[in-house]
């Protein structure tokens, strides 16, 4: 200990204070799952240089590093090990450039989502991911976990949005990945390798990203069914005929608990509401929205409201994003994160509903319909042994499940410490890939172990 805070001298502000430390310990995932150790010391870097020097003080003492943004991940990505540094890069949060002619900015990872958003928006710009955590998380943290979010359905996840990185190596090399061009295929593409690492083969200290124009103002579309079924038929026809901006799913549990926190006017007497939204140019936006609301009402739908004022849309979506947190009301929540072909959403939403009735628990479903990530929320009892054993067996079970429906064991929250056993399933043989890649750049260990792989 005393050897590591000799060394990180040159590293910027060293913390050991333990009440600071234990706020910097994990993020939001539940400590049922995902438990948090005490870290030795944080550092808050501002400068690639200052982060250089923290890595290169805990390789040279064998301290393991788990580096963090804004705490905001839903998988213990950033749960803190016993004796760990913490590299926190909060305060590197510089936008470098903005350039509206080539159309990308470059920004250190402490910089806000909704930060560059509000940036370009007055450039006539959008910058595309708009994860959930929009107002608070860092992209930094979004590049780490390749994060999604409610437009990925149109315009993709951060990948999507990623030209280039730069990248402190455990060994406390800064290396610079990929361009600012929109096409580069010199050599492997590492930029991307590096994006949904989560910290464990490098610690991200500049993001160049690309910006879109700014869409046209959106019409917006919101449909309630009386059955999950009905909701997936109209989803499929949805997606097999048009690219919305926006495809969300509410079903009855996440209704009743909105309404509950947030009186909407929704009627939570319905099996689910489906939300989209198209940004096509002129008339477009509304003519895709009365399609779609068409399909709806072939599909079952008793109510589908449509609508191209900006206000009003504002309205209605207000009801998705208020999902998560209404739920979190209830009780405590495990929030589970799997993906699955569009094809099986019926699937496993029946499946969802099917876990919640054998765990006797209540499991709210909202999520990205448009792409087959739902997010399934398990509401439990903390102060009650037997009601945390049944919410951790619902989440093994819906991960099962979307794995057998031919899914994935997270679509955007990442791996972190919540879903390594699905991960081995998952990779099968391939997981002997993944670490002989992680020992080729981190030969130590020292990066965020045992996350992720």
């Amino acid at each position: 200990m005393t050897g590591l805070l000799a060394d990180l001298e040159s590293a910027g502000e060293v913390v050991t204070d333990p009440d600071v430390l234990a706020s910097y310990r994990g993020d939001e995932a539940s400590r049922d799952l995902a438990p948090a150790g005490m870290p030795a010391a944080l550092i808050r870097p501002r400068t690639t240089g200052e982060v250089q020097a923290a890595v290169r003080a805990a390789a040279r003492n064998g301290v393991p590093i788990v580096p963090r943004g804004a705490g905001s991940g839903l998988s213990g990505g950033a749960n803190a090990i016993d004796g760990c540094l913490v590299i926190c890069l909060e305060r590197m949060a510089d936008l470098i450039e903005l350039d509206a002619s080539s159309l990308y900015a470059r920004v250190q990872p402490g910089v806000v989502n909704s930060w560059l958003g509000d940036a370009a928006r007055e450039q006539g710009l959008l910058y595309a991911p708009d994860p959930a955590s929009f107002e608070f998380s860092t992209l930094g943290g979004n590049v780490a976990t390749n994060a999604g979010g409610l437009c990925c359905v149109k315009y993709g996840v951060t990948r999507e949005a990623l030209l280039g990185l730069e990248v402190v190596l455990a060994d406390g090399r800064a290396v610079r990945l990929g361009r600012a061009t929109r096409k580069d295929v010199t050599g492997y593409d590492l930029t991307s390798l590096f994006c949904g690492s989560e910290g464990t083969l490098g610690i991200v200290t500049e993001a160049t990203l690309r910006l879109l124009p700014q869409p046209a103002p959106a019409a917006t579309l919101a449909a309630s069914f009386a059955t999950l079924g009905e909701a997936g038929t109209a989803i499929a026809r949805i997606s097999r005929e048009l690219t919305p901006s926006v495809l969300e799913l509410m079903d009855r549990a996440t209704i009743a608990a909105v309404e509950q926190m947030a009186p909407q006017g929704l009627d939570d007497g319905v099996g689910a509401l489906l939300f989209a939204r198209s940004d096509g140019a002129g008339a477009a936006a509304l003519d895709d929205v009365d399609r779609m609301g068409a399909w709806c009402e072939e599909a079952g739908a008793t109510v589908a409201v449509r609508t191209d004022e900006a206000a009003d849309g504002r309205t209605l979506m207000n009801a998705r994003r208020l999902a998560y947190p209404a739920l979190e009301r209830l009780g405590a929540t495990l929030l589970d994160d799997v993906c699955v072909p569009l094809g099986k959403i019926p699937d496993l939403l029946d499946g969802i509903e099917a876990v919640g009735e054998r765990t006797e628990l209540t499991i709210g479903t909202f999520g990205h319909a448009g792409d087959g990530n739902m997010h399934p929320t398990i509401v439990y009892n903390a102060d009650d042994e037997e009601s945390k054993s049944r919410a951790r067996r619902a989440f093994a079970e819906i991960v099962d499940l979307a794995l057998q429906l031919g899914g994935n064991a997270t679509g955007e929250h990442g791996v972190g410490l919540l879903k390594r056993d699905a991960l081995a399933t998952q990779l099968g043989p391939a997981r002997e890939l993944h670490e002989q890649i992680k020992r080729a750049l981190d030969p130590a260990g020292i990066m965020n172990p045992g996350k992720a792989i």
